[in-house]
């Protein structure tokens, strides 16, 4: 679409904040005003829309205000009813990639240097005490375990959800998916620990173009989520 405005802001609306359009607010596909809890994020969507099309009749597209998106998300889909999205979320606790070790032992090894130590910390910080296991085949994690990171997910707001919607299903981990939320885990490092396996393939094999490009896709969408995240919590 052509951009239509001049200036985008964010204005201090009641308990949040709103971003104009020349005045005007942006709208939600529902007709409602996009309103944020912190200015930090408000100012950061603002800045995208100032930027969208660099002037106006210029041309843009939802791509180019990607932190607009992912907060509509959280405001029409997420917001309305969070428990669905939360059991979602959270059911990649049963299957979390941090849990399964390679039959390979050189494979095996670095991934308990590197994986480890975050499965201690979902136990130390989340009270989630994660079982692993070598192979393929399923482990049971303990109801306890599962509880306490469904829980961990259930107590964010639904922005920080929307960010975890993307961060949990590109890592398959809703351990490292929390750690970035909670700021314990740069997103970058969270990407290279769940491409391990990769990454330790491509050591012996060489690279592969094609999915060093999808990586590339997918940290991209990590750090995207990630600062969505931390601007939410302000």
């Amino acid at each position: 679409m052509k951009r239509f405005w001049n200036q985008a802001t964010c204005v201090a609306e009641g308990d949040g904040f709103a971003i104009h359009l020349d005045g005007r607010p942006v709208k939600l596909p529902t007709g409602a005003s996009l309103r944020v809890a912190t200015r930090e994020l408000g100012e950061a969507i603002a800045a995208e829309w100032q930027a969208a099309g660099g002037e106006r009749g210029g041309e843009m597209s939802w791509e180019d205000v990607p932190l607009t998106r992912l907060t509509g998300t959280a405001a029409e889909r997420i917001a309305p009813d969070p428990a669905a999205t939360i059991a979602a979320i959270a059911k990649y606790a049963e299957t979390d990639l941090l849990c399964y070790r390679a039959e390979d032992e050189d494979l095996a090894a670095r991934q308990n240097a590197a994986w480890q130590p975050w499965l201690d910390w979902a136990r130390a910080n989340l009270g989630a005490e994660l079982r692993v296991t070598r192979g393929i085949m399923p482990v049971a994690q303990t109801p306890a375990a599962l509880a306490a990171l469904h829980g961990a997910v259930a107590a964010l707001s639904p922005v920080a959800l929307s960010a975890l919607g993307v961060l949990v299903p590109a890592l398959g981990s809703c351990v490292l998916g929390l750690a970035v939320v909670q700021g314990a885990l740069e997103p970058a490092a969270a990407h290279r620990l769940a491409v391990l396996d990769e990454l330790f393939q491509e050591e012996r094999w060489g690279l592969d173009w094609e999915a060093e490009e999808r990586r590339e896709k997918v940290a991209a969408d990590l750090a995207l989520a990630a600062r969505l995240a931390a601007l939410s919590q302000g």
